[in-house]
């Protein structure tokens, strides 16, 4: 009983809402065609004009929404510190002087093999030392 009542007042509620629209607020049928059809088949002519027969404006159905919690933005991560905080002429400097180290242990060596394990004491060893 209770379903029939709601299906009439459904039928009853398309059928007003037909008569009140204008002509160009009506949708792939002429408005006679649609009171049919709403009158005709109750349930289904009343969905179908509400669902697709109908115009309803730029706006659409207004359909109320949940509102969202604003997002705060996660605090951003700090920053890890710069690996090298020399300046480049910095770094270029250190890279000569490492170079240089470099090249005067591989002379240090290569004079190691040259002369014999006897320089190693004499005043040329001590020489060598007081370089590096």
């Amino acid at each position: 009983m209770l379903l029939w009542l709601l299906i009439v007042a459904l039928m009853v509620g398309a059928v007003v809402d037909i008569v009140r629209r204008e002509d160009s607020q009506v949708r792939f049928l002429p408005r006679i065609a649609w009171i049919a059809v709403v009158i005709l088949l109750p349930l289904v002519g009343s969905l179908l004009w509400f669902g697709i027969g109908r115009e309803y404006g730029d706006s659409g159905i207004a359909v109320p929404r949940l509102r969202r919690p604003q997002r705060t933005a996660p605090a951003p991560a700090p920053a890890a510190p710069p690996a090298d905080v020399r300046t480049t002429e910095q770094q270029i400097a250190d890279l000569d002087r490492e170079i240089e180290e470099w090249r005067l242990r591989e002379e240090i060596e290569k004079r190691k093999h040259e002369h014999g394990p006897r320089d190693e004491q004499g005043p040329q060893g001590d020489q060598d030392e007081r370089r590096s």
